[in-house]
């Protein structure tokens, strides 16, 4: 029976899917017996007070954000397996759970575009691996379109800054983004700020900014006022592969392990992002349709009957406004639903796709891999526990 300490947050929704994966692990495999640690004995008692801890313990690992000045090798030199979830900076000398955190932000900045948005801002924090990785994945995504020139950042320098609301730096430049602009925060935390600011400020969330955060922190998000939309990630499938790792390290503690990570699974829309920005009225009647009734077939011809505009003038106007041509949005926002059911369902592939009105399944599933970048059962192992 295997002994492993956890110490982390258990107040954010994040660690507490991690365990929800954890003790799945557990339950599934074989039985531990887990030491939920508060992460304020880490504070008062250091890393060398929790090693004691956990040597009087008899513990066999233990699952942490630890601070990156922490000597975290002297676990290992304990016998003890390690493994750091992402706080700040990623350890080398043990593995860490981590995130995809460039496609988290490649994710936000694409929902963003197929809105059609032109202006695009980012709040987050410096040297913090999670936001700076998010904000390039981001910044990558719109350069692809060329809008790299309307992106604005805000990086605040301290991580400490979380609810300081009175900051005038940051209340002028809100006030100074054009708008409307698409806003990414590094996560659900920073959009809930954002949101405060704002709200302080009179400024209309979504009609002047419209607001993505990270997590899908249930709680945090319908606490934000517009409710706010954020990118959902497999934290609970983290958790369950950080378990088999962990089992694996303690039987063989000489071996060379890799990171966990944690990948991006869809945006979970709420009123925060609730908006088109477009001011051609015609093709926010079309962006409206097709989210409506993405679960079905769309043709263009059925979509161009929605406007008063021929077929080749409306395939102008929604590539000036969007970037993409309506068959190729249409597709890639149909594939986002299938992958939607893929993490949500127990459905194969081939009832996912007949239930959407899809004809061809092998090139349903070449579109996928080429738009998702892994085939659809590939998709399912790698973001879904069942």
């Amino acid at each position: 029976m295997q002994r492993v300490i956890l110490l982390t947050d258990l107040s954010e929704e994040y660690a507490k899917n991690l365990l929800k994966g954890i003790v799945r692990y557990s339950k599934e495999h074989e039985p531990w017996v887990l030491c939920k640690m508060p992460f304020s004995y880490r504070v008062s008692h250091e890393v060398e007070g929790v090693l004691n801890w956990a040597k009087e313990w008899k513990a066999d690992g233990i699952i942490a954000q630890f601070y990156n000045t922490d000597r975290v090798g002297i676990f290992r030199e304990n016998g003890i397996a390690a493994i750091a979830q992402d706080f700040k900076a990623r350890f080398t000398e043990i593995p860490n759970i981590t995130g995809a955190h460039r496609l988290a932000g490649k994710m936000g900045a694409d929902y963003f575009i197929r809105k059609g948005f032109k202006n695009f801002a980012f709040y987050g924090f410096k040297d913090i691996v999670w936001s700076s990785e998010r904000c390039e994945g981001f910044v990558e995504e719109i350069g692809k379109y060329h809008l790299e020139r309307n992106f604005h950042e805000y990086q605040n320098s301290d991580f400490k800054e979380l609810w300081y609301y009175e900051s005038a730096p940051l209340i002028a430049w809100l006030n100074r983004l054009p708008k409307p602009v698409a806003m990414m925060a590094c996560d659900d935390n920073q959009g809930h700020h954002i949101a405060e600011v704002c709200k302080q400020c009179g400024i209309k969330i979504p009609e002047e900014i419209a607001l993505l955060g990270v997590d899908n922190d249930e709680v945090v998000c319908t606490l934000s006022d517009p409710p706010l939309s954020s990118i959902s990630q497999a934290v609970e499938k983290g958790g369950y592969e950080t378990a088999r790792l962990m089992s694996r390290m303690i039987q063989n503690p000489k071996g060379c392990y890799k990171d966990v990570v944690v990948y991006p699974t869809h945006v979970v829309t709420r009123q925060s992002t609730d908006i088109y920005a477009t001011t051609d009225r015609h093709i926010s009647t079309v962006l409206k349709y097709i989210h409506q009734h993405a679960d079905k077939k769309l043709s263009v011809d059925s979509i161009t009957q929605l406007v008063p505009l021929s077929r080749r003038l409306l395939e102008y106007r929604f590539r000036q406004e969007i970037g993409l041509p309506i068959y190729n949005y249409v597709m890639n926002l149909r594939i986002d639903r299938v992958a939607h059911q893929l993490l949500h369902t127990q459905s194969s592939i081939i009832e996912i796709t007949e239930g959407m009105d899809f004809s061809d399944y092998k090139n349903i599933a070449r579109q996928f891999k080429k738009i998702k970048g892994c085939t659809p059962t590939e998709y399912r192992i790698r973001n879904s526990i069942q």
